[in-house]
């Protein structure tokens, strides 16, 4: 039978790797990528010096108010992340803990990461383009559109593209603003028939948005109760499958007694 002095004793032993597993687990990497709101643009104005979209072929018209697309930064693939961040992050509004392997592909190294979201933006832009030009009955081979946003990579930004071109050429096809003068902001991926797909990371891009003063977030509908979560005061939420149904509720804002959908 042990002393009360040897129990001590060997609680004390047992206790030393345990608490050599806890150290270890604090700081060994692990698979999970850190996020946070990122930057904002409006696609209605200019890039570094240049429009971003630029329109030929059809005449365009003067625009007010603002259209943001909206993004997160994550830490890249090859960056390591420990328990002692990711306890941090979870405990915060403005971070968000993601499976590494649902942001990146597995093996991939941050260069391929780039040119593989590089390459998803510029097929995001052709897309948004032929399904602005579709909803406006406009023939492809004769009105050209030209995107441009540097420095912002994946297809979160296909809607807003597509509602930046609608505004452009048509507005609110009674002669005023798509925006109503607002600061819109909001997120989705756009198919050439104007379907708006789901995109991650919505409550992180709605704190962007209301951080460089939007009112009103455009989500895909079925990311309004990830939207709610951490849903910024002053923003309202707006969902929407369709560009149809996005640009019908840009008009319905810009009414009095608009009646427009909310999540």
């Amino acid at each position: 039978m042990l002393s009360r002095h040897s129990r001590t004793r060997v609680l004390a032993v047992c206790a030393a790797p345990v608490l050599a597993l806890f150290a270890v687990a604090v700081f060994a990497p692990l698979p999970y990528v850190l996020a946070q709101p990122g930057s904002t643009a409006n696609v209605l104005g200019d890039d570094k010096g240049r429009p971003v979209i630029t329109v030929t072929g059809a005449p365009t018209r003067e625009t007010t108010g603002q259209l943001r697309m909206t993004t997160i930064v994550a830490t890249g693939p090859s960056v390591d992340i420990d328990l002692g961040q990711i306890v941090d992050a979870w405990f915060r509004t403005d971070r968000a803990v993601m499976p590494k392997e649902a942001v990146y592909p597995t093996g991939d190294t941050d260069e391929q990461i780039e040119e593989h979201n590089a390459a998803e933006m510029r097929k995001s832009q052709n897309v948004a383009a032929r399904a602005a030009l579709n909803y406006l009955d406009e023939d492809e081979d004769e009105v050209k559109v030209d995107l441009s946003l540097a420095d912002i990579g994946g297809p979160s930004a296909g809607l807003f593209f597509a509602l930046g071109i609608v505004d452009k050429l048509d507005g609110d096809g009674a002669g005023g603003d798509l925006t109503g003068g607002r600061n819109i902001a909001g997120t989705g991926t756009i198919s050439p028939d104007g379907t708006v797909g789901a995109v991650g990371g919505v409550p992180l891009k709605t704190q962007a948005a209301r951080r460089d003063g939007a009112s009103v977030f455009l989500v895909p509908r079925d990311e309004c109760s990830m939207a709610q979560a951490e849903l910024p005061d002053g923003l309202r939420l707006v969902p929407v499958t369709t560009l149809k149904d996005a640009v019908g509720a840009l008009r319905e804002l810009a009414k009095k007694d608009g009646k427009v959908p909310s999540c």
